[in-house]
């Protein structure tokens, strides 16, 4: 076995006790032994312990699929806006994806209600707000890294204005307190119809990614060489866009803002696995579920409250980025 795979066995390995430890944990212990238990119940079709039967297929099992799809999504995502752009600092929070799609989905709540429409408005701001981005910061001729990144602010600051501007309109005794709970982020409302929801963008977002991610290679190398092997990098860099974009809309729609992700995960999966986005892409998705559930796991246990996932990435992603930007200061 060589050492991908050995890597690679030893994440899927991580991944499956942090399944295990996000059942057992919360503010109502589950044993281990009580787990099988239930877990045996249910095969046999009884119900012996129906509130630890509850609390473990309809609150927890719902939770982790979530975490798991959000967390796989976001860190794809991010090694994907990574080699495209040609530049490590970036990512769909960075660059406005998540605040367009967040615009988008709070409009939709606004207007609709949750139901399908707050998806279909989020995939579409978060595409424009992309198209926007990267459209400023070639005005002067080529994309630069500083450019993207302060186009990227610009148009962030755009649709935070216009998000306040909806919490401004929004009734202040029923919808406002949902906006701004939903907006930091949490996987409270996580159930079977959400999972309904997200699941078909996600895994459909991420098996794109995986079969362009040798094309991630080729455009991290620079447009000429996409050019010199008869390939257009415009189409291809827009489609991966388009998928991208496709995950994180979906991602902030069901669970508000979680920033740092997709910045955070790409960076630890290289200095574990490599810069190869063949490898990257795949170990992305497992050490991002990681990640998300245990930061998902502490918002649930470190307090009586539960606090919001958005806070908590942004607590561990700034000092990060901070880090990476001074290494890649001369950018």
């Amino acid at each position: 076995m060589n050492t991908y795979r050995k890597k690679m066995l030893f994440l899927i390995i991580v991944l499956i006790l942090c399944i295990l430890i996000s059942i057992f944990l919360g503010r109502f212990f589950i044993s281990p032994k009580m787990f099988f238990n239930v877990l045996s119940d249910s095969i046999k079709g009884v119900e012996n312990n129906p509130i630890e039967s509850s609390i473990i297929f309809e609150l927890r099992i719902p939770r982790i699929i979530m975490n798991i799809l959000v967390g796989a999504g976001l860190s794809i995502s991010g090694v994907a806006f990574q080699g495209i752009f040609q530049n490590p600092l970036v990512s769909p929070d960075i660059i406005s994806v998540s605040s367009g799609s967040a615009f988008g989905a709070v409009l939709g709540i606004l207007l609709f209600g949750m139901n399908s429409y707050v998806i279909v408005l989020a995939l579409l701001f978060g595409i424009l707000s992309v198209i926007i981005t990267y459209s400023l910061s070639k005005v002067r001729g080529e994309s630069s890294v500083l450019s993207l990144i302060l186009s990227g602010m610009v148009i962030t600051a755009l649709f935070s204005a216009l998000i306040s501007l909806v919490k401004y309109t929004a009734d202040p005794y029923d919808k406002l307190p949902a906006i701004i709970y939903w907006l930091m982020g949490s996987f409270s409302s996580s159930s079977y119809n959400n999972i309904k929801i997200a699941i078909l963008p996600i895994l459909l977002g991420i098996v794109i990614l995986y079969f362009l991610r040798w094309r991630i290679n080729i455009l991290s190398l620079g447009d000429e060489e996409v050019k010199a092997l008869g390939m257009n990098p415009v189409y291809i860099r827009g489609f991966i866009i388009i998928a991208v974009t496709m995950i994180s809309a979906t991602c902030v729609t069901l669970t508000g803002i979680i920033g740092w992700v997709g910045l955070l995960i790409p960076h630890i999966c290289r200095m574990y696995i490599g810069a190869d986005n063949i490898k990257l892409i795949p170990s992305s998705c497992i050490m991002g579920a990681i990640f998300m559930l245990i930061i998902d796991g502490i918002a649930r246990t470190a307090t009586s409250s539960e606090i919001p996932i958005g806070i908590l990435t942004s607590l561990v992603g700034a000092p990060f980025f901070i880090i990476i930007f001074k290494k890649y200061r001369s950018w």
